[in-house]
């Protein structure tokens, strides 16, 4: 389902038959009742063909596949074999986690600070006015108030690539989530985003 090394979950489109979108493309996350080990995730994606799609995705698939854990195989032009990347990628994850570097952060604004956080995290996600923006709804894993921040797209494909300064909605959203979901859309597109710097090292 996903591919460490394009960063791309595959799914299926009834236009296309088979689509491949980045993180950013999804537009709402939820966790679904029954599975816990894994958990999965009922999402909704933006797929090429210009429509909203469903799908599901395994919480292995969404927390712990980006950063490599999941493996792949590449031809190493040196050896002229086909290679693992698990291990390699695996390294490369801890020694940076190690080091206080986290995959993806996000501004929590009830608790004024940084924190780190997995995409399962992450409730909505909305294309922003800018372009290469993007709205993030995260449940903060600490206070599990919800937070909305202005992002760059990288900020949320890329595992390890954090924006140093995001926008963050000076608001605390209600934990009825159909209210939250006008209180985002109204949000995000009002400008009232506030920068803040994220300091994770």
């Amino acid at each position: 389902m996903y591919d460490a090394l394009t960063s791309h979950y595959s799914f299926s489109c009834p236009a296309r038959g088979e689509t491949r979108v980045r993180l950013s493309a999804f537009r709402r996350l939820e966790r679904l009742p029954g599975s816990t080990h894994p958990a999965v995730y009922r999402i909704e994606f933006a797929c090429p063909c210009g429509d909203v799609h469903p799908g599901l995705v395994a919480h292995d698939d969404l927390d712990w596949a980006p950063l490599g854990l999941g493996g792949g195989v590449f031809l190493n032009l040196m050896t002229a074999k086909l290679e693992q990347t698990a291990s390699e990628l695996t390294h490369v994850a801890v020694g940076r986690i190690r080091k206080g570097e986290w995959p993806w952060s996000f501004f929590c604004y009830p608790e004024e600070q940084p924190r780190p956080v997995y995409p399962s995290a992450f409730q909505l996600l909305a294309p922003g006015i800018a372009s290469g923006s993007l709205g993030l709804a995260v449940r903060c894993p600490a206070c599990t108030r919800v937070s909305v921040n202005l992002v760059s797209l990288q900020h949320v494909d890329m595992p390890f690539h954090n924006d140093r300064q995001v926008g963050v909605v000076q608001h605390v959203f209600e934990s009825d989530a159909a209210a939250m979901v006008d209180d985002f859309r109204a949000e995000l597109y009002s400008a009232d985003f506030d920068s803040r710097r994220l300091l994770l090292h």
